[in-house]
């Protein structure tokens, strides 16, 4: 593995540059400064990156969408016409998409590769080719151990620090065209990527320490403080030892318990305030927040009830316009780049139809409904039912006419209005006229016999 790497870079790196610089540091670079708000780090007020992926809203949008996209099979497919369809390749490059590496199944491969463009903002994936330069492997890389560097002639190249289920004994610079790199919300430099965690850091930080701070109240027994007061002047070694006598004795575990006090020392429980009961709406606010910068309706992960008037299917629509088509339409473009595919005869594609799980009596509609447009193999497949005989056409009611035929019918109509009235012989029309006259007489003497 290590020897291939050494000669791609041997190959990538010769006549495009002199010198190698890294990407920016700092805000928007490969290691970014996450601030709760601007300035925060000057006051020792900093995001907890470990303390955060914690929170269970970013722990649920971020595994909701991994995982959703990771059910979803890659197929190969190729255009005929104007129509995708399915193919295979006989090269390794199927195999891959299949079985990305040694240790990881298709779904967990990518589930990793997509937990790691939300909570990083970019997915270093390392290829391993064969000697015909057809990528077999394909290794998700630590964000972390991975920096973009860019040459004097402007060429990309990567350093990745030594990774042991990749196959990397040692550090290393790569070219661009040996990693796939995925990235987004690219607000500050091209190459690097923005985690939402960068917008929600503040309402993820806002929750910790409330649920910091409940902790410790409800530890108490959800009792407030109180004020312990004498009758008299007491000195400050005696009011620091009644407090830390009651800290000890009555709170904590403690709480609950009797106390007994003398020579008029008298203790006043503090009320919750307003503010402080206020909580649960805060929480609730921070995790309408955090759900939001990923795209997720609220209703998909409990936080409101389904709005009137939309389905769970019409929810799941907006779910996947909203947070998964986009990161999807991403990470075709990047395989088909990685994977040499131009995108436009031949490339990648994930089946979304497992996406769109209905029930029974659903699904049964919509199969009736498609009738005049898929075959009838074609509607039993989605059944997961082989096809039959006579199964390849598609059936329409008889009185169902094509447009061609029914333009053609309008135009011989307009054609015959618009024709002139034909015109007898002389013979033709002395005849008619005898004919009328016969019928004329023949009439009145039916009249008068009768």
């Amino acid at each position: 593995m290590a020897n291939s790497i050494m000669a791609a870079l041997s190959r990538g790196i010769s006549g495009r540059g002199k010198a190698l610089s890294s990407v920016p540091g700092g805000r928007g670079g490969w290691l970014p400064i996450y601030e709760s708000f601007s300035g925060a780090w000057q006051q020792n007020v900093a995001v907890d990156r470990e303390a955060i992926l914690a929170n269970p809203y970013i722990f649920r949008s971020q595994s909701m969408i991994a995982r959703d996209i990771a059910k979803l099979r890659v197929k190969l497919v190729s255009k005929r016409g104007k129509i995708w369809s399915e193919t295979e390749t006989p090269d390794a490059r199927g195999v891959v998409l299949r079985k990305p590496n040694h240790f990881q199944t298709r779904n967990q491969f990518w589930e990793s590769y997509f937990l790691s463009k939300l909570s990083r903002g970019n997915t270093y994936a390392l290829k391993q080719r064969d000697n015909r330069r057809v990528v077999t492997r394909l290794f998700v890389l630590d964000p972390s151990r991975v920096q973009p560097l860019v040459s004097d002639a402007g060429d990309v190249f990567y350093r990745l620090s030594s990774d042991n289920l990749a196959g990397l004994e040692n550090d290393l610079v790569v070219p661009a065209d040996e990693i796939i790199h995925d990235r987004w919300n690219c607000l500050f430099h091209p190459l690097v990527g923005i985690s939402p965690i960068w917008a929600n850091g503040l309402a993820a930080t806002q929750a910790q320490k409330i649920s910091e701070s409940s902790a410790g109240f409800f530890a108490n027994q959800a009792r407030p403080g109180g004020i312990l007061s004498a009758p008299g002047k007491i000195s400050d070694d005696t009011a620091k030892r009644l407090k830390e006598t009651f800290e000890t004795g009555y709170t904590g575990e403690n709480a609950g318990r009797i106390a007994v006090v003398g020579d008029g020392l008298k203790f006043e429980q503090l009320t919750v305030t307003a503010t402080d009961a206020q909580l649960v709406e805060q929480l609730k606010w921070t995790a309408e927040t955090i759900v939001t910068s990923y795209g997720i309706p609220l209703a998909k992960v409990g936080l409101e009830k389904l709005p009137t008037g939309e389905t769970v299917q019409s929810m799941n629509i907006r779910y996947y316009v909203d947070a998964l088509q986009s990161l999807i339409e991403d990470a075709e473009s990047c395989l088909d780049e990685g994977l040499g595919f131009d995108g436009i005869s031949a490339g990648t594609e994930f089946d979304t139809d497992n996406l769109w799980r209905m029930d029974s009596l659903t699904q049964m509609e919509v199969i009736e409904k498609s009738k005049s447009v898929l075959t009838l193999d074609e509607r039993r497949a989605k059944l997961d039912a082989p096809g039959i005989t006579g199964g390849a056409t598609v059936y329409l009611q008889q009185q169902d006419h094509s447009i061609e035929a029914i333009a053609a019918r309008d135009r011989q109509l307009i054609e015959q209005a618009n024709a002139p009235a034909p015109t007898l012989a002389p013979d033709e029309q002395a005849s008619e006229r005898a004919f009328v006259a016969e019928t004329l007489l023949s009439m009145r003497k039916a009249l008068e016999a009768a």
